[in-house]
């Protein structure tokens, strides 16, 4: 590998610790059998955690359907939400995260809903919070649809939603297939929805004006929920703003002869996209919404497609000695195959993993389903979702990761037809600007989050530098392997091996010049992405170190490649490696706080996590120059070893010197930047184990590098002797 002989090097440690390559194996170990402890069916999954708003949303759905909550289930869910309320009494977006009124509010209604008392501790701590930062005149927009919904403030302080936008073709401007896909499965549902402005009884009964919430307002006979904007100097907004009060004084077109045809349309759609297990887009808004929809279309409880639905739903719940509480989503496809990546790279070779990769092949998307098809018709199907069933939505970061899987576990899967489809989907997928976003094809349409209806900026899906790295780390590695193949399967004369078709020599030429142009578009989006720090936004965890570690990983196939002209490559590495070093924490480890994401001066500052400590040791490891011996690298991996606890994921403590995990109580992962965030419960399970295991790998290769040297030194000493 090429050393970093233009820029100053980071600190090393000249001394080296043969110990603590030992000691990572041995933390590797115990992770390792703690993996295998959660094997199950041939594949991983582990719990997806989000704030409290999934559940109280579903304890509002239930209350809808039913009416009641039965007891023993309502107490399960109540151990929950209060288990997650914070010593001031609210709830936030996440943990150690300050307070959210929305997200108070609707843990509030839940609690009252499920029969905490009104002057109870915990609801009069939340109420004082509440009034503290504006009562519910601070709501966001979803908060107020399932407020509405119960009476609790008036549809008409939603914004409109007219049925007909699912009649508006895909070649205008606007239209549902220009939102986002997580934003197109709630949209057409809640279209519906806004047509019928159902009301829901409460415990006090059916109100148009219910009161049931009346102590959350600093003023209850004003209930003023303001919305859009008046001011002139942001033209679209204001654009936007004047046509939604223009369908308001149309009745939102409910009287329109199109209104019929528009709702038919919306059944169809959300009919069309239900998996046959029951799942809409394999998370938990548009399942509910779905079901609400069909309901007030004329649906039965009883009706198929509602108790698939129903179905489906039950199966994202989670309970265990903390409660009872919903999953957002589910990550069986990802968590195996970044489990199965941990795996290899710290050399464990074991049957399971064929079995997890046998798994994994078959959750590759093979059917007509796909909404990408609609901007991308020509472009072979062959991407793989996140959950167990979501046929509309294949992602490109999954199905990178599972590429890398693949090569990872077998250098010969490189030239399958498995890989082979999935890689062209990546690359048919990738947008004008060289990068990817993350299910949709040039879903860059910013202005539609001035949208009355888009508080959370969550409409769009443009290209990000964490998924393009992990797909440049995947097409890397994949043209390796393949240009590996090409030279060893030439005789000593230079002719082309026999034993080879045309056909097959011609499928991996094709591909070998197919990833070269894409890359060639890849890297200037890259290198033109990179912020003044060194870093890389991460859009899909936090933050910038994520965003960085992607990206490192990726470009390390790249820097000595002559097909790439780009020599500012191995400066730009250096630069983010020195951003790294400089934000490495006092014990050894890495964090950053989610407020990066609305204060990005805070990039990288935050308390140590494991899995953040992982992805900057990641990306370092990927920079030449810098090396096991790197001072930031072993204090690094020295933190990870030390953190691990040995406390497993239910509470238990783990037998001496058997199965391991590490602690993170911290959310680093992102699901709206500043409105929603997650954590993927193995995230600090995996990312360790790969960060150490690289650690092991490097070292042991530098160890053997050393003695070749001394062997080769000695020889010559003989001979000179002799």
């Amino acid at each position: 590998m090429a050393t970093l002989t233009e820029k100053p090097q980071l600190p090393t440690d000249p001394q080296s610790n043969p110990t603590l390559a030992s000691e990572a194996q041995a933390a590797i170990d115990k992770a390792t059998s703690y993996a295998w402890t959660i094997f199950s069916n041939n594949h991983w999954c582990g719990e997806l955690e989000s704030n409290v708003t999934v559940t109280c949303e579903h304890i509002f759905f239930l209350y809808i359907l039913y009416q009641r909550i039965p007891a023993a289930e309502g107490q399960q869910y109540t151990q929950w939400l209060l288990s997650q309320q914070n010593p001031d009494g609210s709830w936030g977006i996440a943990p150690n995260h300050p307070g959210d009124v929305s997200t108070s509010a609707e843990a509030y209604l839940a609690l009252k809903i499920l029969g905490l008392p009104i002057d109870s501790r915990e609801l009069s701590a939340a109420r004082s919070f509440i009034l503290s930062q504006g009562g519910l005149s601070k709501m966001r927009m979803f908060t107020r649809i399932f407020f509405a919904e119960f009476g609790l403030v008036s549809w008409a302080q939603i914004p409109q939603l007219p049925a007909e936008f699912i009649l508006v073709p895909s070649s205008f401007p606007i239209t549902i297939y220009k939102l986002a896909s997580w934003a197109r499965s709630n949209v057409v549902p809640l279209l519906l929805i806004a047509h019928h402005r159902p009301l829901y009884a409460l415990p006090n009964g059916l109100h148009t004006q219910n009161r049931y919430l009346d102590e959350l307002w600093l003023d209850p006979h004003k209930k003023a929920l303001p919305y859009g904007s008046s001011n002139p100097l942001d033209p679209l907004q204001f654009l936007f703003t004047l046509i939604d009060k223009v369908l308001y004084y149309l009745g939102g077109l409910r009287l329109s002869p199109t209104r019929g045809l528009a709702r038919r349309r919306c059944v169809s759609w959300i009919l069309a996209h239900q998996e046959k297990a029951g799942d809409w887009a394999g998370i938990i808004p548009p399942m509910h919404a779905g079901i609400k929809a069909l309901l007030l279309e004329g649906y039965s409880l009883g009706d198929d497609p509602i108790q698939r639905g129903l179905a489906a739903i039950e199966r994202f719940t989670w309970t265990d000695h903390r409660g009872k509480r919903l999953q957002c989503c589910i990550s069986p496809v990802w968590d195996t195959v970044l489990m199965i990546r941990a795996l290899r790279d710290s050399g464990v070779s074991d049957a399971r993993i064929d079995a997890a990769i046998a798994w994994t092949a078959e959750n590759q998307h093979a059917g007509p389903e796909g909404d990408w098809r609609v901007y991308r018709p020509g472009i072979p199907v062959g991407g793989f979702a996140f959950e167990y069933h979501n046929t509309w939505y294949p992602d490109i970061d999954d199905t990178a990761a599972a590429v890398l899987a693949f090569l990872v576990q077998d250098r010969a899967s490189a030239r399958t037809e498995t890989v082979r489809r999935a890689v062209l989907w990546i690359i048919g997928m990738q947008n004008s600007d060289g990068g990817w976003g993350a299910f949709d094809h040039e879903n860059n349409h910013l202005f539609l989050n001035k949208i009355p209806f888009s508080d959370m900026d969550s409409l769009c899906d443009p290209s990000t530098p964490d998924v393009t790295g992990r797909v440049i780390e995947c097409l890397g590695m994949l043209r390796g392997i393949l240009l590996d193949t090409k030279n060893k399967n030439r005789n000593r004369n230079g002719k082309r091996d026999e034993k080879r078709t045309n056909s097959e020599i011609e499928a991996d030429e094709h591909m070998l010049r197919t990833i070269s142009l894409s890359v060639q578009k890849a890297l200037p989006y890259l290198i033109t992405t990179q912020e003044q720090t060194g870093a890389w936004y991460g859009r899909w965890a936090v933050n910038y170190i994520y965003g960085t570690c992607l990206v490192l990983c990726g470009l390390q196939y790249f820097i000595n490649d002559p097909a790439y002209h780009y020599p500012q490559l191995l400066a730009i590495m250096a630069k983010a490696a020195r951003w790294l070093s400089t934000i490495q924490n006092s014990d050894g480890g890495w964090g950053e706080s989610l407020l990066s994401y609305r204060e990005p001066w805070r990039a990288g500052c935050g308390p140590s996590t494991p899995s953040q400590t992982a992805w900057a040791l990641m990306g370092l490891l990927s920079v030449p120059g810098v090396g096991v011996e790197s001072r930031a690298v072993r204090r690094g991996v020295e933190y990870l070893v030390r953190t691990q606890d040995d406390v497993l994921e239910d509470g238990r403590a783990g037998a001496e010197g058997e199965a391991a995990v590490w602690t993170e109580r911290e959310f680093t992962s992102t699901g709206f930047p500043n409105h929603f965030y997650i954590s993927y419960t193995l995230y600090r399970v995996y990312f360790p184990m790969t960060a150490l295991g690289r650690f092991v790998q490097l070292t042991r290769g530098e160890e053997e590098r050393k003695r070749k040297k001394r062997r080769d030194s000695k020889m010559d000493v003989e001979y000179v002797e002799v």
